[in-house]
């Protein structure tokens, strides 16, 4: 029968897997929405304008955001790509946080049995 112990350390190894299994991919999703007349904001209408998926094995994707300038020409919104691309660090170093906490917890559990 197992002890406190075992049951602690299944647990924690239990959540680290998970949280591994859910990290495999990340996507990381910038919206706007427009302020009404009267200042009213309907974010259930929120419309991305910026998104990138980080894949565990290296992979990633990015939808930027762009414009046409003055000549036709493409090119990228420097303020939203920078605020998006804060929203992707600040979830990069969340995600890896956590992901240090649980393996923490699993090695300090093992070492303490």
């Amino acid at each position: 029968m197992p002890n406190e112990y075992e049951i602690a350390l299944r647990n924690a190894a239990s959540s680290v897997a998970k949280y591994v299994q859910d990290a495999a991919s990340m996507q990381v999703e910038t919206k706007y929405v427009e302020i009404g007349e009267g200042g009213d904001v309907d974010f259930e209408g929120a419309k991305p304008v910026a998104r990138t998926e980080i894949k565990l094995d290296g992979d990633s994707e990015a939808v930027l955001p762009m414009r046409t300038n003055e000549t036709g020409a493409l090119e990228v919104d420097i303020t939203l790509f920078e605020l998006h691309q804060q929203n992707v660090a600040t979830a990069i170093d969340y995600r890896a946080r956590i992901l240090n906490a649980l393996l923490s917890t699993l090695v300090s559990q093992r070492r303490s049995g």
